[in-house]
């Protein structure tokens, strides 16, 4: 039996990952390797493991369990931890897996219709206050001439004689372990348990079409780059009367020109002059919701903050609205007109007395010691 991975390994975390640093290795992961998107030969696999990880180390108590059973826990009745016998639920599944046989789904049962994922790109501003917009994809829809029965009219369904509209049919094999009877899709019917004398002049049968449609998605106040938002029922349609799939749209939200995100605080790195930061003034800044009037004080240095209190990002999900933070960096000028320079020359001299006093005073001190 194959060795198991490492959870942490599989999500790409550390031990010491906290519980967002989980989920959001989780959702880039689950999007990468989701096998109705990734053209990985291996998708499947690698999203069954990928959610096996995130279910062990999303839940707090299985997660403590983890770090010191490992894959032997033995609160999970042990046979390798979480799973037993490589995913497989027992011996019947196992007889399944060699011979074809055993529990299956009912292949003319009703079946949800396949998850869709997309990618959107919106402005900083639009992801701050919200935006609905409108999404455009191509998916399978009922057909709406036959209702997603890919027939004619009602009266051209029947029942399959061979499978006895049960889709599946039982044969006979010849093994090591003498005569076995198995279980396979009814090849006269494919597995849907019905004929169709005369099929649908539209869908030609298959109850279900591709069809272009557009979705008007609300993207909330305050969503972060790198989220994912599920519509429910938007994704293709489903078989046999099945429901259909969810459409998940993955937003990235684009850089700002000037404004930095923390959380839901805005970040503004402003320049001053020399004259402005020594003197003190008022300026007009920059925010989200409007200039805002900013008053700086006299002697202001490099690296000041200054908070502009409710200035910042209001999340439609926590309630909470968040600062927006002023940095100043004082600018020093490389390039003086000739009144400019006279000026700092004089400036420059009051700095030379201001520091002779202080090299005096320096002076005396040591030498009284």
């Amino acid at each position: 039996m194959a060795t198991k991975r490492d959870y942490y390994e599989i999500l790409d975390v550390p031990k010491s990952a906290s519980e967002d640093e989980i989920k959001k290795a989780y959702r880039t992961l689950a999007k990468k390797y989701h096998p109705d998107v990734s053209s990985d030969p291996n998708a499947t696999e690698k999203f069954k493991e990928i959610q096996e990880a995130y279910e062990v180390l999303s839940d707090p108590a299985k997660r403590q369990n983890y770090d010191r059973y490992g894959h032997e826990d033995p609160t999970m009745g042990g046979m390798g931890g979480f799973s037993g016998f490589s995913g497989f639920g027992g011996f019947e599944d196992i007889f399944a897996n060699i011979f074809g046989g055993g529990r299956r789904s009912d292949p003319s049962g009703p079946r949800k219709g396949k998850d869709l994922s997309i990618n959107i790109t919106i402005t900083f501003e639009e992801a701050a206050f919200g935006v609905k917009k409108p999404i455009h994809i191509t998916r399978f829809e009922e057909c709406s001439t036959c209702g997603g029965t890919g027939a004619f009219s009602r009266q051209d369904i029947s029942t399959c004689t061979r499978c006895g509209g049960r889709g599946r049919v039982i044969i006979e094999q010849t093994t090591f372990l003498g005569r076995m009877q198995t279980e396979t899709t009814c090849s006269e019917c494919r597995g849907t348990g019905r004929k169709i004398r005369k099929a649908c002049e539209t869908c030609h049968g298959a109850g279900r079409m591709k069809k272009d449609a557009t979705i008007s998605v609300n993207i909330p106040a305050g969503i972060e780059d790198d989220q994912t938002i599920r519509l429910s029922g938007q994704g293709e349609a489903g078989h046999n009367g099945g429901p259909s799939g969810d459409l998940y749209i993955n937003v990235t939200v684009k850089d700002h020109e000037i404004f930095e995100r923390e959380g839901n605080d805005i970040i503004l790195q402003m320049p001053i002059t020399f004259s402005q930061a020594a003197l003190g003034t008022t300026l007009e800044v920059k925010t989200l919701h409007g200039m805002v009037a900013l008053k700086i004080p006299p002697g202001t240095q490099t690296g000041t903050k200054f908070k502009l209190i409710g200035k910042g990002i209001s999340s439609q999900t926590t309630g909470r609205t968040g600062n927006q933070y002023v940095i100043v960096t004082v600018v020093t000028p490389t390039k003086l007109t000739s009144n400019q320079k006279e000026l700092f020359q004089k400036l420059s001299k009051t700095d030379e007395t201001a520091g002779n006093k202080w090299s005096d005073r320096i002076k005396r001190f040591f030498s009284n010691k």
